[in-house]
């Protein structure tokens, strides 16, 4: 199979290392700026966002149009930020091979729109004519540069994609599972981001192990209502792309969003906390967009809101933790805070 993976971040280039490690596709890991090509080439090596992992031989290295880079391709896949997906799936409207997307986030509302979209609803909104999917789920990039045990979801409702998904990254060191709940998926990597700021504020505070345990669970059922108000599958939420992404990225040291979190905990401002991270935090630029699509379809996100307050400035990360504290008490359900 010919697979193109379009952006050399840390994510991508994961993704295209374990394509390429399977030994039976011809990857190709194509980059926005011709520079950073040639320095790909040279060193074999990304030593911008993924440092110590050799680039295979076998993984070829694009730049230029990413528009013919896609149309050579069995499979295409999008590693870009939540932010550049628009742009990039405009360039590949019309493309005859499926396509895929990395991020995790909701994009924000664009001109003329009252609130922002989920992955799947813009593509459908720019090119509305492809095959599309995400590849979502618990995973650090370098655990899977690494080939440590992964695994992840494939959410489609093409069935065919899921099918070439399994085919170009399942392996020894990499399972990934097929799912056709495409709502469920996205809303799960979206919120996930927003409550590991939670929690990494939890921690940066020592407010103890209870205390993360029940800003997990609790963000857990956030996460649900607002998904099944969105027109997603409660088990969805129980699976990979729900519980086990948000576990990974509330908990594991390596989670940027978390990082945040902690930072914030700390004093610091938040353009410092962003600013020191060297890559992208999703949950920082899709939190507010969370919020405002579960304002509009009547869920409550205490947790998700408090975070929102906390990134404008609006309360200091202790008042944060009492706002939620001093909430009045109520029945563990799903469908109430």
């Amino acid at each position: 199979m010919k697979i193109v993976v379009l952006g050399g971040g840390a994510w991508g280039t994961a993704v295209a290392l374990a394509a390429a490690r399977l030994g039976i596709h011809a990857v190709t890991l194509w980059v926005r700026d011709a520079a950073q090509a040639d320095e790909l080439r040279r060193a074999r090596e990304n030593r911008r966002y993924l440092p110590g992992f050799a680039l295979p031989s076998a993984l070829a290295i694009a730049d230029g149009a990413a528009r013919i880079a896609a149309d050579a391709a069995h499979l295409v896949i999008v590693a870009t930020p939540v932010a550049g997906l628009h742009d990039m799936l405009q360039r590949l409207d019309g493309c005859r091979a499926p396509v895929a997307w990395l991020c995790k986030g909701f994009a924000p509302a664009g001109e003329g729109e009252a609130v922002g979209r989920m992955p799947h609803e813009v593509c459908a909104t720019v090119a509305p004519g492809l095959r599309a999917g995400v590849l979502s789920g618990p995973s650090f990039a370098q655990e899977v540069a690494h080939g440590q045990p992964t695994a992840l979801v494939a959410a489609s409702p093409d069935a065919e994609l899921r099918s070439l998904l399994v085919a170009a990254l399942h392996g020894s060191g990499l399972r990934v599972y097929a799912n056709d709940d495409i709502v469920g998926v996205e809303v799960g990597g979206a919120v996930k981001n927003v409550l590991a700021i939670a929690t990494g504020l939890c921690d940066g505070l020592q407010l103890g192990l209870n205390a993360r345990a029940a800003l997990i669970t609790r963000g857990l059922a956030e996460m649900t209502r607002l998904g099944l108000a969105l027109g997603a599958r409660a088990d969805t939420f129980m699976g990979l792309s729900g519980l086990g992404d948000l576990v990974l990225t509330a908990t594991g040291d390596l989670s940027r969003n978390r990082k945040v979190g902690l930072l914030l905990a700390e004093g610091r401002s938040l353009a410092d906390a962003v600013a020191s991270l060297g890559h992208v935090a999703e949950g920082v630029s899709c939190a507010r967009t969370v919020v405002q699509r579960a304002r509009v379809v009547g869920v409550e996100m205490p947790i998700a809101e408090g975070v929102v307050a906390l990134l404008d400035g609006r309360l200091r990360p202790a008042d944060a933790v009492a706002a939620l504290m001093e909430r009045e008490p109520t029945a563990e359900t799903l469908v109430t805070v």
